[in-house]
């Protein structure tokens, strides 16, 4: 198909997503989408290979573009527009994407079910009065929803990987360090991650291919090559995969570890090894990094101050204090504003040891707890992505605690930096189940070849009884 046919039927999937009120985008444009197919299929006819031509890709609206509005779904950035583009959207033009859509999102990244977007909430493609888990809601929704096949959302704390469980699509974070960050928004810049979602696993492949690899706008890119796993193997003869033991609480919802049980034994009848084992420190994760990251994002949200871009409003008083008591008051959500005071407290004098030092130190153990399973002959990790499947909306937004448990599972991989993939498992009652692989540093090939061999066998859509 023509570059032209595929923005014709892309602008068409997105219009069918709008008509059912998915709210999942947050702007997009069918003459955008007629102007880059023009420029693919010239491209194309100069005799130019193009990896991705004309491959529909959908953005995190925290991640920026030069021709649409970058908003973080926050009215602080209402109709922001970027002088330039991130790194991940360059190379993916360049590999001749069609950029299909900004998409919804918990404003600047911070919730886990998308209902705390300035522009409302995004519905769940299966059930649309449950959520669609988040950050990153809106891209996964609209990969679910088949508007499509792939889309870039971004993790600080499990927010392409859960979204990816509750709508039963495949979501990979990479390795930190593996995909350049140039052109994120900062939240928490120790663990920022631009993620992938994809239909399959090897639809979110074909993005990492592109979009990974060091940047010399990225101080904290690797030097390492692109991300490239090879063909699914036949089976998975020698390969050793570990369960922890903290991830299967004994409330932990019985259709998830049936879906789990079941992934366990594809393992082993592929030739694979299951073993048990530990993560000592796992319990901690939470509210580690509900100190790390608020800190981190109380410093990054700063230049929000109206002075710069963005939002503007003067107080009544007329000083520079009241333009920042006014801009960000009215400017940021209530999340958001809670988080930039949690993060403020814990680096304030006083409390910086109490609080800030000793999370770090308590990051330190959780990543030296999946160094020494590594260490010790076990190749992956296996766990499920989330404890539940998708959540009705409101059930949670009046209990912070609540919601921040939704990334129990999720979190402790952002503190260690690690590659880690959710993939569909099953489904409970109509609503998808995700498995979690966790891979050691620099092992997003292997686990990427892996959940390929098990999404091939795995009857992602069937019932868990």
């Amino acid at each position: 198909m023509s570059a032209a046919g595929a923005a014709r039927e892309t602008a068409a999937a997105l219009q069918r997503c709008d008509a059912l009120g998915l709210n999942a985008t947050l702007h997009w444009s069918a003459s955008l989408l007629d102007a880059q197919a023009h420029t693919i299929d010239r491209r194309v006819a100069a005799g130019e290979t193009l990896p991705l031509a004309a491959l529909p890709v959908a953005l995190k609206d925290n991640i920026v573009t030069a021709d649409a509005p970058t908003t973080c779904a926050s009215r602080i950035l209402e109709g922001y527009v970027s002088p330039y583009e991130a790194t991940a959207v360059a190379r993916l033009r360049d590999a001749g994407a069609l950029i299909a859509a900004k998409t919804n999102l918990d404003e600047f990244a911070m919730g886990s079910s998308t209902e705390h977007s300035a522009f409302g909430r995004v519905r769940h493609p299966l059930d649309p009065a449950r959520v669609p888990g988040g950050s990153s809601g809106g891209s996964a929704a609209l990969v679910a929803a088949g508007a499509v096949p792939a889309a870039l959302g971004s993790e600080t704390g499990g927010s392409v990987r859960q979204p990816a469980s509750f709508c039963g699509v495949v979501g990979v974070k990479p390795g930190y360090g593996r995909v350049s960050r140039y052109g994120l928004v900062a939240f928490g810049s120790s663990l920022d991650c631009v993620s992938v979602f994809g239909r399959t696993v090897e639809d979110a492949s074909r993005l990492l291919r592109v979009i990974s690899g060091p940047d010399p706008l990225d101080s904290t890119t690797l030097d390492r090559p692109a991300i490239a796993p090879a063909p699914a193997p036949v089976d998975l003869r020698g390969l050793r995969i570990g369960l922890p033991r903290e991830y299967f609480p004994a409330d932990l919802d019985p259709a998830i570890r049936t879906a789990l049980d079941r992934v366990a034994g594809a393992v082993r009848e592929l030739g694979g090894t299951v073993v048990d084992v530990s993560l000592p420190h796992t319990r901690y994760a939470v509210p580690t990094y509900y100190i790390i990251a608020p800190a981190e994002a109380s410093a990054n949200l700063a230049r929000f101050d109206g002075v710069r871009f963005g939002l503007r409003r003067i107080g009544p008083e007329g000083d520079v204090r009241a333009l920042y008591r006014a801009t960000r008051g009215e400017g940021f959500g209530a999340e958001v504003r809670r988080r930039v005071l949690v993060g403020t407290y814990v680096l304030s004098a006083g409390y910086y040891d109490a609080y800030y030092r000793k999370a770090q130190r308590v990051r330190a153990l959780i990543a030296n707890d999946f160094a020494h399973v590594f260490g010790s002959g076990v190749d992956l990790l296996l766990t499920p992505t989330t404890p539940t499947t998708a959540f009705r909306a409101g059930e949670r937004t009046d209990d912070p605690v609540a919601m921040y448990l939704a990334d129990i599972f999720v979190s402790a991989v952002n503190l260690a930096g690690l590659p880690a993939i959710s993939f569909p498992a099953g489904r409970s009652d109509g609503l998808p189940i995700g498995a979690q692989l966790i891979a050691p540093a620099l092992g997003d090939e292997r686990m990427l070849e892996v959940a390929a061999v098990l999404e091939r066998v795995l009857p992602a859509t069937a019932e868990v009884r």
